[in-house]
């Protein structure tokens, strides 16, 4: 059996991101939050437009990862309203901008740091 690939917890992070901008992902935020809780180290937050979106996302994050280990845990794929995907040191929750908004988990981790997404990952600002 072929060894797992390692991979830093900003690059999870940024490839978690990357994975869900190529399913067309908006809102896309990295939070570097551990400072700040024993959780885990980043948030990655991410919007899609209806229950099969958000699946296709939080599905693409969790295959495009694979390589790096197993996911420790996945919740919400099934209903499609909010996914969380949880590697540990990094946790990925893909919401509809409704679920979001209501629980406005941006708001709770105000103080945490943002990382800079490249912007060759994103497609919402190109012309």
């Amino acid at each position: 059996m072929p060894a797992k690939l390692t991979i830093s917890t900003e690059d999870r992070a940024l490839e978690c991101a990357r994975l869900a901008l190529d399913k067309k992902a908006t809102n896309v935020r990295i939070l570097d939050i551990h400072r700040l809780t024993t959780i885990a180290d980043m948030l990655v937050l991410a919007d899609g437009g209806s229950d099969k979106q958000v699946q296709a996302i939080a599905e693409s994050v969790r295959q495009g990862l694979k390589k790096y280990g197993k996911v420790q845990e996945i919740e919400g794929l099934t209903e499609g309203k909010w996914a969380l995907i949880d590697y540990g040191d990094v946790l990925v929750h893909v919401f509809q901008r409704e679920i979001r908004s209501h629980y406005d988990l941006d708001g709770l981790w105000s103080a945490a740091a943002e990382v800079p997404i490249p912007v060759e990952y994103q497609w919402e600002n190109r012309g």
